[in-house]
């Protein structure tokens, strides 16, 4: 089963008051290229995060989109500097008296001073945030995965339709080929008797002529070799491994037969067939960028 390269996917998981939200886009790629967006905190499982995409998908560019959400209250402590408040009560007194003012110096000054109260956030085991990390991670690539076979499914189809359509097509080519050399034999023997006239060169040198020009546009080679690269796309489709670039390379080098067959084989009919090959092989590499 053919897979798409490209798809969306979406996940989410809750923890500790958190929820996190992954996103997957994928698009076409000559190879695997993974790019992750984590929020600072968690680019420690950056490493993770990478390993299980390459795990699940075989080809194609992977934008990772990260989002934590916080659902709770934080966790915070406040700490007093008792030193540090000590010594602006102190620094205040002795300006106080230094210049011989008055008033009440309360705990509320003292307070109101830069770094005696510090609001500090209680550390959290962010490690133990990976299975949950990984659940919505999971999610986002089974959706991505379904999405990628949906869309596989109608290429698998597409492409399987026009292979079978060159098959047929390679079945005429086959059997106008044994025509070629009875027709360039008649046409040969035409034209001399036009030039010629009753004088009629040697048969045996005639025949010579038609032998080479058999041997020269005998395209039995290139049709058998054809048919073993339908075969081999027919058993791509019909596995469950990632295939696209493999398939890339057996339409080229169908292309490459069929352009042999329409040099070799000097008949009209066949040319045009050639050309109706060539136009479905051209479709079927259109599809084949956007297998897995």
């Amino acid at each position: 089963m053919l897979k798409s390269m490209t798809g969306f996917g979406h996940g989410e998981a809750y923890v500790q008051g958190r929820k996190f939200v992954i996103e997957l886009k994928a698009v076409n790629h000559r190879y695997l290229d993974i790019v992750v967006r984590l929020p600072r905190m968690l680019n420690f499982l950056e490493d993770r995060v990478r390993k299980q995409i390459q795990s699940a998908i075989a080809r194609g560019r992977v934008d990772i989109f990260f989002a934590m959400e916080q659902l709770a209250e934080k966790n915070a402590a406040v700490k007093v500097d008792k030193a540090l408040g000590a010594s602006y009560h102190k620094a205040i007194k002795e300006l106080q008296t230094d210049l011989q003012l008055t008033g009440q110096i309360n705990v509320i000054d003292i307070a109101q001073f830069p770094d005696v109260l510090v609001l500090q956030e209680i550390e959290e085991d962010v490690e133990s945030w990976w299975p949950v990390v990984q659940q919505a991670l999971t999610e986002a690539l089974d959706s991505l995965r379904q999405m990628r076979e949906a869309e596989g499914r109608q290429l698998e189809q597409d492409i399987a339709c026009r292979i079978n359509k060159i098959s047929s097509i390679k079945n005429e080519i086959k059997e106008i080929a044994p025509q070629v050399v009875e027709d360039y034999r008649l046409r040969l023997s035409r034209q001399l008797s036009d030039w010629l006239g009753d004088n009629i060169p040697d048969p045996v040198r005639v025949a010579g002529e038609i032998a080479l020009f058999a041997d020269r546009s005998n395209i039995t080679e290139e049709i058998v070799r054809l048919e073993s690269h339908l075969k081999q796309v027919d058993a791509c489709l019909a596995g469950n491994e990632p295939v696209g670039r493999k398939l890339d390379f057996i339409v080229q080098e169908m292309n490459r037969e069929i352009n042999t067959v329409a040099s070799k084989a000097n008949n009209v009919e066949i040319s045009k067939l050639v050309v109706d090959v060539k136009s479905e092989l051209e479709k079927v590499r259109e599809q084949i960028q956007n297998v897995e």
